[in-house]
């Protein structure tokens, strides 16, 4: 997966439908989620597509399995795990994701059925990284 701030650049660089472009490209990248895991406990809830998300390390740095049924909803899933993935629980309990995702201004460049569901892919995350970082 590519680093968030790798991500950005591109992301700069780019308008209107390339944006949109690239969002589809950052879900395609991410790392198959085997149908057995897409349950009723790892769906994201509020999100106006279909959004799963599962943790796979119980180790001290963090690794998620992702995936959504629309393609610019599973882009904007990358970006939200491109901020944390293989970083120290820790790390990411203390870490403002929202913060490090604002420079991509999703809310200005999507429409708000596409980005309601944030919050609550990176309540999740952080509440992970939380538990671990306890642990």
């Amino acid at each position: 997966m590519r680093d968030l701030s790798d991500i950005l650049e591109e992301y700069e660089f780019l308008e209107g439908d390339e944006r949109y472009r690239l969002l589809i490209e950052l879900g395609r990248e991410l790392e198959d989620m085997p149908n057995a895991l897409k349950t009723d406990a790892t769906l994201v809830r509020g999100c106006s597509a279909a959004v799963w998300v599962y943790p796979t390390e119980q180790t001290d740095k963090l690794h998620f399995l992702a995936d959504s049924n629309a393609a610019i909803t599973k882009g904007i899933v990358a970006l939200v795990i491109a901020a944390v993935q293989d970083k120290p629980a820790s790390e990411v309990a203390q870490m403002d994701v929202a913060e490090a995702l604002a420079p991509f201004d999703l809310k200005s460049q999507l429409s708000s059925n596409r980005t309601q569901g944030v919050p609550n892919m990176i309540a999740l995350v952080q509440e992970h990284a939380s538990r671990l970082a306890a642990a």
